[in-house]
């Protein structure tokens, strides 16, 4: 990809076909070969990366949009969260259920993900609860993690497994201790607008938000400070982040229909606007989000489409 420059496609490479609504979220698989999507159609589908041809038939049993998909680390496994309130584990290679639904929230679900371990899945809800459920059983694990006075739209665990943190309505990042559920210091504050998307760097030593506020803001994960300014140039909200595996850049998705790509040591943003992408097979004039994500082993950038 060329710094600063600005690519279109009247028709993109591959055309994943099949969702008969908004896709509202998505995930590669950890070897690369395969992308898992959620819908608003509510069914999950899996997809070859290299053809775009679904792998099996679409996974079914939700009753309500799937707002989060995640591959558990060994890939043999998919998580899903959606407004129907539950959580559902699937069969990554049958697309078969696996074991019964995981319920405990009182409102939508609106982020799942694995610790690098796989041991266990967390969830964050519209209940603004966090839950922690084990990846095995399904059993619940502890007390929900209570702290955020609006809903929790993201959670991610730290590169070591140790912490949870958390993007919240209520405009707040929160850090949590993965074994005991106890709140790490004080919520971080700063941006002035939703928190929609969180995630650590490789090393763990920073978390990246994006806010409804526009802007891109880079904590101490140890300390919860602020690192330097905010990263500022969309237009829009930012619906998404992600982080290179190197550590060396920040992606960052928004409302504006734009990628950036961002320096991660000195915030600088790489070029202008380095992606715009315009579908003719969807509506575009309800596209809200075109965002990316670094998957390991994958080549270039997996892109996530949600029209909202």
């Amino acid at each position: 990809m060329q710094k600063g420059r600005l690519l279109s496609w009247p028709t993109p490479p591959l055309q994943w076909v099949g969702h008969t609504d908004s896709i509202t979220s998505i995930c590669s698989s950890p070897n690369g070969y395969h992308i898992v999507t959620g819908s608003s159609d509510k069914t999950i589908r899996i997809w070859d990366v290299e053809t775009g041809a679904a792998v099996s038939n679409p996974l079914k049993g939700h009753t309500d949009r799937v707002q989060s998909v995640a591959y558990s680390p060994d890939g043999r496994h998919i998580t899903s969260g959606s407004r129907d309130r539950s959580i559902r584990i699937w069969d990554a290679e049958t697309g078969g259920a696996v074991g019964k639904p995981l319920e405990g929230h009182t409102s939508a679900v609106w982020s799942v993900a694995y610790p690098p371990n796989g041991w266990h899945i967390i969830s964050g809800s519209e209940d603004r609860t966090i839950r922690i459920w084990d990846a095995e059983t399904g059993a619940a694990i502890g007390k929900p993690l209570v702290g955020h006075t609006d809903d929790v739209y993201s959670v991610a665990y730290s590169p070591n497994g140790q912490n949870i943190t958390s993007g919240s309505r209520d405009n707040t990042i929160r850090i949590w201790d993965a074994e005991t559920g106890t709140a790490v210091g004080t919520p971080l504050k700063g941006h002035t607008d939703f928190v929609w998307s969180v995630v650590y760097t490789p090393d763990g030593r920073h978390i990246i938000s994006g806010s409804d506020d526009t802007t891109i803001r880079v904590w101490d994960a140890k300390t919860g400070a602020p690192v330097g300014k905010p990263l500022e140039g969309h237009t829009r909200r930012v619906w998404s982040v992600a982080c290179s595996p190197n550590g060396q850049h920040i992606i960052s998705g928004s409302g504006d229909r734009t990628i950036r790509i961002w320096n991660a040591e000195t915030g600088a943003a790489i070029g202008t606007c380095i992606l715009f992408l315009t579908l003719p097979t969807v509506n575009t004039s309800s596209l809200e989000l075109v965002t990316g994500t670094f998957g390991s082993g994958m080549p270039g950038l997996v892109l996530r489409l949600a029209m909202l």
